[in-house]
């Protein structure tokens, strides 16, 4: 069975989704109110927080690092400064690895280049996030696997070929791997999302475990995504959609987050097992709703019953009306009144 294992947490067809909290840079550079986000989730229910993790000066051409960054999102002059206000170091990311441990959830991040992945595996994070930018970056993908810990995949803005490329370059060095449906779009609007993929993922890739990297502003699509064999979930989380910075508009707060959580398990739940039966909660309402065979008319000791001395009427407690053939045609040991119970004990 195809199974991933985050922070002792078994991910496959058979248990509840797996739900991210995908927090990015949502904390605007603070760790009080990063903890406050990751605090929310777990109140929410999600499995998981995750923050982004870049190198911005390894990462970025001189040019777009010094581009002026005139934007109402904007923390800094430039995009360079940007970034690198958001950006958490060390202390900040075990601070926050402590503050998720005292919380029970997960803490992982997404790595942006080699450096953040070093950074990232120096602090024995549990699992790993590419984004979907770096389907193509193969030597990256290649580097994340060997740190062997579970890997999830976006793969926005991608060809079939492409996420096969990916999937081979990661697969061939570890096998703890999670194909994201993604729309590089943010946000997605619903015929963007080509949710029918984790169809196409299910049967070019049964190997892995598959999820949903959602963008769209709603809760609805990841019911389908789960339906359509997702059992990985990452959601933008924000405690407030006016708060400045570009993802706010389109993160879930924790209203969202708690409802989205609320469904994907109901849906676990109702899908079943599959197999047909009669449940104990239905009895007082079939009891009522359906029916038994009674006399049609008065009928007399010794009368062979034919189809017009028989009713179907309600309530259900007695001879089912599936059992009508088995009673036409015998003839009665005793006599009935209208709408006395036809049973197998009144017949010769």
């Amino acid at each position: 069975m195809k199974r991933l294992t985050i922070a002792g947490r078994s991910i496959d067809e058979t248990t509840p989704c797996y739900v991210i909290a995908e927090i990015g840079h949502n904390h605007q550079g603070d760790v009080e109110k990063a903890k406050s986000l990751f605090r929310a989730a777990h109140e929410c229910g999600a499995d998981a927080v995750k923050l982004q993790k870049r190198d911005n000066r390894s990462l970025f051409t001189r040019a777009m690092f010094d581009k002026p960054y005139d934007h109402e999102a904007s923390f800094g002059r430039t995009y360079g400064e940007h970034r690198e206000f958001l950006e958490f170091g060390e202390s900040e990311y075990r601070n926050l690895r402590e503050y998720a441990a005292e919380l029970g959830i997960a803490f992982f991040a997404t790595a942006f280049d080699r450096p953040s992945a070093d950074f990232l595996a120096a602090l024995d994070m549990p699992a790993f996030k590419i984004a979907s930018g770096d389907l193509k970056t193969l030597p990256l993908l290649e580097h994340v696997a060997r740190i062997g810990k579970p890997m999830l995949v976006s793969t926005g803005g991608a060809t079939i070929d492409d996420v096969a490329r990916a999937y081979d370059a990661v697969m061939a060095i570890n096998r703890q791997l999670c194909l994201m449906q993604c729309t590089a779009t943010y946000p997605t609007s619903p015929g963007e999302m080509n949710l029918r993929v984790l169809e196409t993922y299910a049967e070019r890739f049964p190997d892995v475990v598959l999820g949903l990297s959602d963008h769209y502003n709603g809760i609805v699509m990841a019911v389908v995504a789960y339906l359509l064999g997702a059992r990985v979930i990452e959601k933008h989380f924000t405690l407030n959609h006016t708060w400045k910075g570009s993802d706010h508009a389109m993160s879930l707060e924790p209203i969202g987050m708690r409802k989205m959580v609320r469904d994907l398990e109901r849906t676990r739940s109702a899908l079943g097992d599959g197999v047909k039966r009669v449940l104990p909660t239905e009895a007082p309402a079939l009891a009522k709703m359906r029916k038994k065979l009674v006399a049609a008319r008065d009928l007399a000791a010794g009368h062979v019953l034919r189809h017009e001395d028989v009713a179907a009427k309600s309530p259900g407690d007695g001879l089912e009306p599936c059992e009508l053939d088995r009673v036409v045609g015998r003839r009665l040991a005793r006599p009935l009144a209208t709408d006395a119970d036809i049973a197998f004990d009144v017949l010769e």
